[in-house]
């Protein structure tokens, strides 16, 4: 690949920013799923699996916040196509100590992939529980978020390359 920018499909000839044009693409069933992190004092990541949050049930209004955000990714997201979604699956786990991890598992039946509606879901959710906590914790870190597995569209099956 060279660095003209004729190689990018999200340019047009004149070398600006386009969306680019699905109308020929196959539906197929699409699946992405991503994951990020926030870590925290052990107090603070104990305070929201007691749910004794000042602001409420940080999970709860994290998972609303991740579902929502996969729905509206278009609207944040440039060059990101409005897609039908036909499932958003936010989920939460940690180590016990000071890691709460997100996952977030997004399907379509679409002419175009998930990947930026569950990296979206992703960040939202991890961005509300630091919002959530932050009267407790200032220095709450988030990320990394990445893309662990896409399946589904022209491009094949992706899945992160584990150690």
């Amino acid at each position: 690949m060279g660095n003209d920018t004729t190689d990018f499909t999200h340019f047009n000839d004149q070398g600006r920013a386009k969306m680019v044009d699905v109308s020929d693409k196959a539906v197929t069933a699409r699946v992405a799923v991503a994951e990020g992190a926030v870590t925290m004092a052990p107090e603070t990541l104990q305070r929201i699996r007691e749910r004794s949050v000042a602001k409420g049930d940080v999970l709860s209004v994290a998972q609303i916040a991740g579902i929502q955000a996969a729905k509206k990714t278009s609207d944040w997201i440039p060059m990101c196509h409005p897609l039908p979604l036909t499932g958003v699956d936010i989920r939460f786990s940690d180590n016990g100590a000071d890691t709460l991890r997100i996952t977030a598992e997004v399907k379509t039946t679409g002419k175009t992939g998930v990947e930026m509606e569950a990296l979206t879901a992703v960040s939202a959710a991890a961005l509300t529980v630091y919002d959530m906590c932050k009267a407790l914790q200032k220095d709450m870190v988030i990320g990394p978020i990445q893309l662990l597995v896409k399946t589904g569209g022209k491009s094949g099956d992706y899945a992160l390359a584990t150690e």
